[in-house]
């Protein structure tokens, strides 16, 4: 169920939490707080959320949810036998990438070596689970903080709360077990909401909706009008205004669903790590992913590089180590061999930094040469990550750098740079980049500070969302990018 659903909005949202505060409300006056009936609603209607699309993915996440419950209780088991404790979490975690492995990957493998070794494997065409690749993290996540000790094995009330609650079970963020373990417990303890953290989590959600249908919406039925179009022919400006476009709409599209993410979580007590830091501004493809996406680079770097021996083996060990983790995240992202080129262009482009980073001529060059470079490199490789397969997104990059070229064109860049389009291109640049600046910061405390300028924020806030709404109504064009992943 899409949160861009009008399902969800005025019917799925407020019952949920209105039901989830009446709850809380009669186990508070029951005072018997260890029931966790509003833990136990929560994950009724997350079942429900996730069941929405598919009726069988109720059953499957079921299942997932007891399997990942008895590998913890497996792994805290056998923590008395060191053998025994590593065998139980390497058995654990190959249950579980195999699972990710033969829904999302088994298609592509035997396609793969039917065109490899020229034969006729058959294909599954399997229908893969909502939501499987942050499912799988979540999962990994739990058995491998109890293994380390960062955390012990939960309920299996704590388990399905952790890999169903709807507001990050389908898109992330990814949050780690060893940072969500806490809040259930305080969440047992005392009511966890005031009407501070309520109101911000509205705020947060309205925003969420602003950036996700205003924007990115708008950008990315632009861009699909442009790539339906190119049978007809593209002129070289539509080929890199439909690129700036993506590049706008991907970031909105999933910093948008973070914040709504991260919004509707805080209503429920759960306060989430940011997701987005303004990567438009990095001068750097290293700052970039340290903006980008933070939580799967945070899970990453925990899992993975980590494990690998992080910086801690060598100087080429850990730059095989960054590659390695890159070109895992490209993988992460689809079956394909786009995805795996866009994770390789970023693994090069971070191996590269390392090594020239404290060398006195990259020191010397000016932020502004900097980021415009690293925009160009995110900006193509964003294209890469778009187009597949990989030979339409060849075309297109050739058709960017004046390789291709169209005797004639029926929709020229004229056709698409429309005033309506300039305008919130130009917000979307400006949201994107100038608002990081530490004076909006400033200005947004201060508005909090004052009763007057508070109700007009809200004022303002209200309005975007109910231009979103109107948007919503009047659009056929609402995807959730990450919802695929």
């Amino acid at each position: 169920m899409p949160f861009t659903n009008f399902t969800f909005l005025f019917l799925f949202f407020p019952l949920c939490v209105g039901g989830y505060l009446v709850l809380w409300g009669i186990q508070k006056k029951m005072g018997k707080m260890n029931l966790r009936i509003g833990d136990i609603f929560l994950v009724l209607v997350s079942l429900v959320f996730y069941g929405w699309a598919r009726l069988d993915g109720i059953l499957y996440l079921c299942v997932y949810i007891f399997l990942v419950y008895v590998m913890g209780k497996t792994i805290e088991k056998a923590a008395g036998s060191v053998d025994k404790f590593k065998i139980a979490v390497g058995i654990a975690v190959l249950i579980l990438v195999g699972i990710l492995y033969f829904y999302k990957y088994i298609d592509f493998t035997l396609q793969s070596l039917n065109d490899i070794l020229q034969t006729d494997f058959n294909l599954f065409y399997l229908l893969v689970p909502l939501g499987i690749s942050f499912i799988t993290f979540s999962a990994i996540s739990y058995v491998a903080d109890i293994y380390r000790g960062d955390s012990t094995a939960g309920s299996l009330l704590d388990v399905a709360l952790y890999i169903s609650f709807f507001p990050k079970a389908v898109s992330g963020p990814i949050v780690l077990w060893k940072d969500f373990q806490p809040q259930i417990k305080a969440r047992t303890k005392a009511w966890a909401v005031n009407d501070a953290r309520f109101m911000y989590g509205l705020n947060r959600i309205m925003v969420g909706y602003a950036k996700k249908v205003l924007l990115a919406d708008s950008f990315g039925a632009m861009v699909a009008d442009i790539q339906q179009k190119l049978a007809g022919g593209m002129d070289i400006p539509t080929a890199w205004w439909c690129a700036l476009l993506y590049m706008l709409q991907i970031y909105y599209d999933f910093a948008g669903y973070s914040d709504i993410a991260l919004g509707l979580a805080e209503l429920f007590g759960f306060r989430f790590k940011e997701n987005f830091h303004f990567p438009y501004v990095s001068a750097s493809i290293t700052e970039f992913w340290r903006r980008w996406h933070i939580s799967l680079g945070a899970w990453f770097r925990e899992y993975i590089y980590i494990p690998l021996g992080g910086n801690r083996k060598g100087r080429i060990r850990t730059l095989v180590n960054l590659f390695i983790v890159f070109l895992v995240t490209g993988i992460w992202h689809g079956a394909g061999w786009s995805y795996i080129l866009w994770g390789a262009i970023n693994g090069v482009c971070m191996v590269t930094e390392r090594c020239i980073r404290d060398k006195k001529f990259y020191l010397r060059i000016p932020y502004a040469v900097k980021w415009a470079v690293t925009m160009f490199v995110v900006l193509i490789s964003w294209e890469i990550f778009r187009l597949t397969p990989l030979s339409e997104g060849a075309e297109v990059l050739k058709i960017m750098f004046g390789i291709t070229k169209f005797s004639s064109v029926n929709f020229s860049f004229a056709y698409y740079f429309t005033p309506k389009m300039i305008i919130l291109s130009v917000i979307g640049v400006l949201g994107a980049t100038v608002f990081h600046k530490k004076c909006f910061h400033d200005i947004y405390t201060k508005v909090n500070e004052s009763k007057l300028l508070f109700v007009v924020q809200e004022a303002i806030l209200f309005g975007l969302m109910i231009l979103a709404v109107m948007f919503m109504i009047n659009s056929t064009y609402s995807p959730f990018i990450y919802f695929q992943y």
